[in-house]
């Protein structure tokens, strides 16, 4: 027991930016883009946000790679959640969800508006992913509609995927002043997460009023 202690309070101590910086030579070989998204699974199953995960696969992959493999593994970790509130552990995420009435109203709705519900919600900001995923565990949504709503999550993803490709352009930006770095690039670069914003921007206004329309009157 008092080795364990001790290896528990050694990586306690190591720094978390250390051991990622070891990591990210690996992460960007094939065989690290391949684990990338059994990883992202996880991270989305274990109800982490991953907006953080989505931009590192944006620094590591770029934008176009790096929202594939994220949509993948947004996709494997969701199929989970749902799964998982649907049979295995549906108390546990009634109490989980018990605190967010929004979720709450969004379970007891999907039964009435099936995939049209499900789509707008992922393509809303509004609604937390994760959280999400149980709820739609606890509704009466089938799987097949739960899945195909999960193109919702789409511009979101690229649009995160984008500001981490960006943030590692920034991170290089003394190469460009220097012209040791592709000033074109970079400034399209720029532009394209500039539109995918007001895309992704659009997109939520859209689905909010649609949400609104949607909502029975009193």
């Amino acid at each position: 027991m008092r080795g364990i202690g001790v290896a528990c309070r050694s990586l306690v101590l190591i720094d978390p930016g250390t051991w990622l910086e070891s990591w990210l030579p690996f992460l960007q070989t094939p065989l690290g883009a391949v684990l990338f998204v059994p990883l992202y699974a996880l991270w989305v199953t274990l109800l982490l946000p991953g907006v953080w995960a989505s931009m590192l696969a944006g620094a590591l992959f770029g934008t176009g790679l790096g929202s594939l493999l994220v949509f993948v593994g947004a996709c494997l970790g969701a199929e989970a959640s749902f799964l998982l509130g649907r049979y295995w552990l549906r108390n546990w995420a009634r109490r989980r969800l018990a605190v967010v009435p929004k979720l709450q109203a969004v379970e007891k709705a999907v039964s009435r508006e099936g995939l049209k519900l499900v789509l707008l919600t992922r393509l809303s900001p509004a609604f937390p992913f994760s959280l999400l995923n149980l709820a739609y565990g606890l509704s009466e949504v089938s799987l097949r509609d739960y899945s195909i709503g999960l193109i919702g999550i789409l511009p979101g993803t690229v649009l995160f995927c984008g500001f981490g490709a960006l943030a590692g352009d920034v991170a290089r930006f003394g190469d460009v002043l220097s012209g040791q770095a592709d000033l074109a690039t970079w400034t399209l670069r720029i532009v394209g997460v500039l539109a995918t914003v007001v895309v992704v921007w659009l997109v939520g206004l859209a689905a909010k009023r649609a949400l609104q329309d949607s909502e029975p009157s009193s």
